[in-house]
């Protein structure tokens, strides 16, 4: 990391002073400066320094914020169950400091005018900064004034969409990556499988858990998968894979990833859950793709750990309590998703702290790597020098508890709920203000939304 040898000149506006700095490339001691937003300096501990705020990092780790690569925050149209403010308020006291928004409010975003009139609603609305992507409609006409606005990405959908958005075939997919061949710009894939999805629910109309399961097997994954990077290959596009979960969709990804310019990603929960836990929790785990066996999730864990996932991102899809406690005739019609924007930093020290990743892997898949992706690599993701001074500070010396009576999200739990880490987030800066100490917000609505670097 650099770091000055001088006493710098000037003051700083704010001084975090003691910390050792976790990047995704290691970890080392340094003092931070902060002006105009970004991070000014990093100079050797107890350098001399002036500044008009001197934080005290004494013992603690400073991260980089976190960047979520996938989060339904429902604004516009589906704000009973989420909204920008709400959202980004769960976001910001889970350390997370760029929310990337998925397209699939309402109306979804597929045209340059449903891009730019979700923009102005965020505006002085968001706790954090928001990055936002458009959905590809089987209409392309719109993708050369979208691209115009440079969401972060654009995002694809191969099953369980209504038909404008939905590509379910190779030859679709492989027809709309070719819109996008000399665009400088991502494409998010969600693996499914229309046809397995379709047969599924003709052979087996029971409703039940199982029923939910085989319509969305491994197997559809793994052609998901593997669709996507063939076509990637032969367009030259740059895809990212959406949540995986599978022991196939594993293997299959090992396999092929070589092929095209690609990143997979995968989520907390299906880092900790497998289908068996339907029975205590139900609804309010009821998402898509559905958890998997015990197999699976050792499959997937191995994989993490062996550094083959790029990217861990919520897939953050609340809903309102009523509509996940309301009755229904068929487990498949639960409204799937669940929160996780306040949860994705606890639930990656619960891996730090059983040893399958370390604090700088956690930097890597949770902040560099998304941030670089998704088009804001130049000042997101690190901590260093003319980077946005997005910053976490955790204290190891403190333990932290996951509770439902903590949740901000209007989904009103996590799934989460009573797990411990041996750390505490103390405090969350934004661009160098600081919005949240001790797990409180501090000050207003500061976030900006934020566009692809080009």
């Amino acid at each position: 990391m650099p770091a000055s040898s001088s006493v710098v000149e000037g003051v700083f506006e704010t001084l975090i002073r003691g910390g050792t700095v976790i990047n995704a490339d290691g970890l080392s001691r340094g003092d931070i400066g902060i002006a105009a937003g970004k991070v000014a300096a990093i100079i050797a501990p107890g350098e001399a320094a002036e500044a008009r705020t001197v934080v005290d990092a004494s013992g603690s780790f400073v991260l980089p914020g976190l960047v979520d690569a996938h989060a339904h925050l429902r604004d516009p149209g589906l704000t009973h169950k989420e909204d920008f403010s709400s959202g980004t308020h769960a976001a910001a006291l889970g350390g997370v400091t760029t929310v990337l928004d998925m397209p699939t409010d309402e109306p979804w975003t597929a045209t340059a005018e449903q891009l730019d009139d979700k923009m102005a609603t965020a505006e002085g609305r968001i706790h954090v900064d928001v990055g936002l992507q458009a959905v590809v409609s089987r209409d392309l006409s719109p993708v050369p004034r979208l691209l115009g606005l440079a969401p972060v990405s654009f995002e694809l959908f191969t099953a369980d969409v209504p038909d404008a958005f939905l590509f379910d075939t190779l030859d679709t997919v492989a027809g709309a990556l070719r819109a996008f061949r000399d665009a400088d710009t991502l494409i998010g894939i969600s693996p499914g499988d229309q046809s397995i999805l379709t047969g599924s629910t003709a052979r087996d109309r029971s409703g039940t858990i199982a029923a939910f399961l085989d319509s969305r097997p491994p197997l559809a994954e793994a052609n998901g998968i593997a669709r996507a990077l063939v076509a990637a290959a032969s367009t030259e596009a740059r895809v990212h894979v959406r949540q995986i979960n599978s022991e196939l969709g594993v293997e299959t990804w090992s396999r092929l990833r070589g092929m095209a310019d690609a990143t997979v990603e995968t989520t907390p929960q299906n880092l900790f859950f497998t289908a068996q836990d339907y029975e205590a929790q139900g609804a309010n785990l009821k998402a898509s793709p559905p958890l998997r066996s015990p197999h699976d999730i050792d499959a997937l864990r191995a994989a993490l750990s062996a550094g083959l996932i790029d990217i861990v991102a919520t897939d953050h899809a609340p809903h309102a309590p009523a509509e996940k406690a309301a009755s229904y005739s068929a487990f498949a019609d639960i409204p799937g998703g669940m929160p996780g924007l306040q949860t994705l930093l606890p639930t990656m020290l619960r891996l730090v702290d059983e040893g399958l990743i370390a604090l700088h892997d956690l930097v890597r898949m949770c902040s560099r790597n998304p941030a670089e992706r998704f088009g804001l690599g130049r000042r997101k993701g690190r901590v260093a020098v003319g980077y946005d001074a997005d910053l976490l500070i955790l204290d190891p010396r403190r333990s932290s508890t996951v509770a439902n009576a903590d949740q901000v999200s209007r989904a009103g739990y996590t799934p989460f709920d009573g797990w411990t880490v041996k750390a505490r987030l103390t405090n969350v800066f934004l661009r160098g203000h600081e919005i949240v100490r001790e797990g409180r917000l501090v000050g207003q609505a500061q976030g900006k939304i934020v566009t692809r670097e080009s």
